[in-house]
């Protein structure tokens, strides 16, 4: 999945916004199916998020759009999915699948906006270091062991693991922004995307055990679900967006 990733990441454009739109309706369907939605709803969600995806990954992408003074891109993204969110929720009676929607379409939106408008590079930090915060979990997880994180969510996440997450999402987002000659500002905030990345798999994990089941889909043989593997992209792409489009990066 890395190297599909990183094949999308690096053509950038049609390619890349292909890649997690593809990505962003497979998560908007397994999460109705958490929500143990009717065939029918689920495909009004997915024509919803498909519509989102379009009108704003192409105000996302549009170079023109955010260097025009008088315009307001992200409110107008807001205003796209958000419209999209509340339209779904109402005609499915459903604001389950409404905030769905904003979990699968936004953060895809989000790497849209960073690969066309900040580059590669920028792009890569996001997702690397979401990486390194799983690979550095799961060793230090299995080598350390120690007590549980949060038991009734995820018995298998350590105190451990998400220490040795936060390390190696340091270490990782440190080199990326050293070598690409990003702001240095990016080298302390690595531990803090791997804090909130793992939030975001325990949300996941939380979403599981209520519909009762141990993984999102099944899709990927012996990894279950593409929720199971973005859920902690999802708050991290979200974040680097909002903070870039701030300029705070």
């Amino acid at each position: 999945m890395i190297l599909v990733a990183l094949g999308g990441l690096w053509f950038g454009g049609l390619a890349f916004w292909a890649l997690v739109s593809a990505a962003s309706l497979l998560m908007m369907a397994e999460w109705a199916g958490l929500m143990k939605a009717p065939r029918w709803k689920t495909a009004v969600a997915l024509l919803f998020a498909a519509a989102a995806l379009s009108l704003g990954g192409g105000l996302a992408a549009d170079q023109a759009l955010w260097r025009a003074p008088a315009a307001d891109p992200p409110a107008m993204i807001v205003t796209v999915v958000g419209g999209a969110a509340i339209l779904l929720g109402l005609v499915t009676l459903s604001g389950r699948l409404g905030w769905g929607l904003l979990y699968a379409v936004l953060p895809a939106i989000g790497l849209v906006y960073l690969r066309d408008q900040h580059g590669l590079w920028l792009t890569l930090w996001t997702l690397a270091v979401v990486w390194a915060t799983d690979i550095g979990a799961y060793f230090a997880g299995r080598s350390i062991g120690g007590p549980k994180l949060a038991p009734r969510l995820s018995p298998n996440k350590t105190w451990a693991g998400l220490i040795g997450g936060v390390i190696a999402a340091d270490i990782v987002g440190a080199l990326i922004a050293i070598a690409a000659g990003l702001p240095l500002r990016l080298c302390f905030l690595g531990g803090v995307m791997a804090v909130l990345a793992q939030i975001g798999d325990l949300y996941e994990s939380w979403l599981k055990r209520r519909a009762g089941v141990k993984d999102s889909g099944a899709i990927l043989p012996g990894h279950g679900g593409v929720l199971d593997r973005l859920d902690g992209v999802v708050p991290v792409a979200v974040l680097v967006a909002v903070l870039a489009a701030a300029g705070a990066l």
